[in-house]
């Protein structure tokens, strides 16, 4: 697992928090006594579940420890603690176990998912937001990139293929173990600066299982080759930004 860096993260926190604010718009139903936030970060959607139930007990869980100090740093007042989703087995299930953008670095989820709903109360939810972009551009020039320079052996699995399947997968998957179910897709278009902006905005993410292997000098070396590379797949438009695709996966299940 590589290092997760919170402040490069956070250089684009209303973009990566758009879409749990989406998530959360659609739960509905009475107010929940316990909520568990799973890949909570730095604790950006945290604070939306805080603020959305602020009489409930809510906690954060994530596995990165600098993701965790920036957590316990700018949200004072919530239980961040530190765990792994693929072997998080509560004794006592919540009313709410909400993820956004962290189940995607997490295998095998014909396991996980009903395993995760298994922590949810009854009447209670599970609530899922990911990134579905593995096969754009983006993913595919990272690894064409590590594919074909002198790293390509030390670089060789630094990145499992995406475990995130379609809807109708989710669908099947918990549908014997819910009575309501909602999915939903959305494209959200970002406005970058220029190429640039897109490389880091992939360094809080993406990017980084691949630099992780590398040396500063290499590192210059790949992203200078992936950046002409995404200079031709991302044109700039009329006044210069640059229009990034990122389509993701929402569902909420709720538990019979």
């Amino acid at each position: 697992m590589h290092s997760w860096d919170a402040g490069q993260y956070l250089r684009f926190g209303y973009e990566r928090t758009r879409p749990a604010l989406d998530l959360l718009a659609r739960i509905t139903g009475a107010a929940p006594q316990r909520v568990v936030d799973l890949g909570c970060g730095p604790g950006n959607s945290t604070a939306l579940l805080r603020e959305r139930w602020p009489d409930a007990v809510l906690e954060g869980l994530d596995l990165s420890k600098d993701m965790l100090a920036a957590a316990r740093r700018d949200h004072p007042g919530i239980a961040f603690v530190a765990g792994d989703i693929a072997a998080w087995s509560p004794v006592e299930p919540y009313d709410v176990v909400f993820s956004n953008a962290a189940l995607q670095w997490v295998g095998n989820h014909a396991e996980l998912l009903p395993r995760l709903i298994a922590a949810v109360k009854p009447g209670g939810v599970l609530a899922v937001q990911m990134p579905r972009n593995h096969d754009f551009a983006t993913h595919e020039l990272m690894r064409r990139v590590a594919a074909e320079g002198p790293w390509r052996d030390r670089l060789m699995g630094a990145r499992d293929p995406s475990p995130v399947r379609s809807p109708e997968f989710y669908y099947d998957c918990l549908a014997p173990l819910s009575h309501r179910i909602i999915l939903w897709e959305a494209n959200y278009i970002q406005v970058m600066d220029d190429i640039a902006a897109i490389i880091a905005w992939l360094r809080g993410t993406g990017l980084g299982p691949f630099l992780g292997r590398l040396n500063p000098d290499e590192q210059r070396e790949f992203l200078e080759r992936y950046e002409r590379l995404l200079a031709d797949a991302f044109p700039p438009r009329a006044d210069g930004k640059v229009l990034l695709p990122y389509p993701r996966l929402f569902f909420i299940a709720t538990r019979r």
